[in-house]
């Protein structure tokens, strides 16, 4: 048990430095790559395909394997259907994105350093995630 969480601590560790490193815990840093018309830098791009490059190559020789290393089985999701609820979801997931500037790894990295900057978000977040499973106690099926 010890060694799973001192992985997951240095994965994250990992995470987080190429985070800082990137420039990504600076919101004008991903506000400058949404706008085209203005001062385009698309340095969030290249971020963003370095992370799926490591992701598709990780998938690819994980799966390979019978089951982690750390586990006794891979957690993968059950079903593949999209529906409204994950549709919208991932909209308005997205619009905050871009009006806040930060993502949710640079978040949780930046309540070390600016925990007040960061207490609207978090406060933005947890009402959505609050509403998502009212929505859903509900019968809300999009």
């Amino acid at each position: 048990m010890l060694l799973i969480m001192i992985t997951g601590l240095g994965a994250g560790d990992i995470f987080f430095s190429g985070l800082a490193l990137a420039g990504m815990l600076n919101p004008a840093n991903l506000l400058v790559c949404l706008d085209i018309f203005g001062i385009w830098d698309t340095s969030l791009g290249l971020v963003t395909a370095g992370g799926i490059l490591m992701n598709v190559a990780n998938h690819y020789f994980m799966m390979k394997h019978d089951r982690p290393i750390f586990d006794a089985r891979f957690d993968l999701p059950l079903s593949n259907y999209i529906d409204w609820p994950f549709l919208i979801g991932s909209k308005i997931f997205g619009i905050g994105w871009g009006l806040a500037g930060f993502c949710l790894g640079a978040v949780v990295v930046s309540l070390l350093f600016q925990p007040a900057q960061m207490l609207p978000f978090l406060v933005a977040l947890f009402a959505g995630a609050f509403i998502g499973r009212w929505l859903r106690v509900q019968g809300y099926r999009g």
